[in-house]
């Protein structure tokens, strides 16, 4: 049996008839969405931060799964969710956010809140053109190391919890996700609030464009935020971030009452 790294179990904050699903990224714990929920729970919402499969035991589990895995993981919160809540946002960073964007193709919610995320592979030289082999290659090189931080707040940096490699194998299943995602924008007709920092070195801030510009929904806005590296929901602008997710879901509950 996998134990859970301290600090990446999934959180849930009891309250109203809203729920808000919170989703984290690649390779990383629900502890990015931690302050977040928190701040969103402050205000009396019912909050779930899902762990996605594979992600905060060993990275050996995250080379072994696939993203349908992952989605898996974030409907099996929506439905506890939906059997308590009347109201459901969803909020998901960087590849929690393509996962919230695949499952609100085909199941409602109020709306969504997209942090940081990709419409695409990442522009890191070589890794397009590496793709199809990576499932091979990474029989012989299964993970590779992360370098240090990029942070602005370098001491909020301390307190993450992750893996401190990339598993090889989870890129192939990476770029089939966004593919997928993309397929489907059109069908996304929940309202829609995404938000990317100009400063964002991973994933660039084009790409929130290019999802807006795809997405059904007619109700759809962006925010761009500065000072922050990927990792908004951490970094020296969360308090931006946090703002503009509760008002979101402030104007959303109102409209919905």
């Amino acid at each position: 049996m996998n134990v859970v790294m301290h600090g990446a179990e999934t959180f849930f904050f009891p309250g109203g008839k809203v729920g808000c699903l919170l989703t984290h990224g690649f390779t990383a714990t629900p502890q990015e969405m931690r302050q977040l929920g928190t701040r969103l729970a402050s205000q009396g919402y019912t909050v779930l931060g899902v762990r996605l499969f594979g992600h905060g035991t060993r990275l050996e589990d995250m080379a072994r799964s696939r993203w349908r895995d992952w989605l898996a993981s974030v409907e099996d919160g929506y439905h506890l969710l939906r059997g308590r809540c009347d109201q459901i946002v969803v909020i998901g960073f960087s590849t929690g956010g393509c996962l919230s964007l695949i499952m609100l193709s085909e199941l409602p919610a109020d709306g969504i809140v997209t942090l940081s995320t990709p419409y695409q592979l990442p522009p890191i030289p070589f890794l397009k053109q590496l793709s199809p082999i990576l499932p091979a290659l990474s029989i012989f090189l299964p993970a590779i190391r992360k370098g240090p931080p990029v942070w602005v707040d370098m001491e909020a940096a301390k307190s993450r919890v992750q893996y401190d490699a990339y598993p090889l194998r989870s890129v192939p299943e990476f770029s089939a996700m966004a593919k997928e995602m993309r397929t489907r924008l059109s069908k996304v007709t929940a309202p829609a609030l995404l938000i990317h920092s100009l400063d964002d070195n991973f994933i660039p801030p084009s790409d929130m464009q290019h999802i807006y510009d795809s997405l059904g929904s007619t109700e759809k806005q962006m925010v761009h935020v500065k000072n922050s590296n990927h990792i908004i929901t951490c970094d020296a602008a969360r308090e931006d971030v946090f703002r503009e997710t509760e008002a979101f879901v402030a104007r959303i509950v109102k409209r919905n009452a």
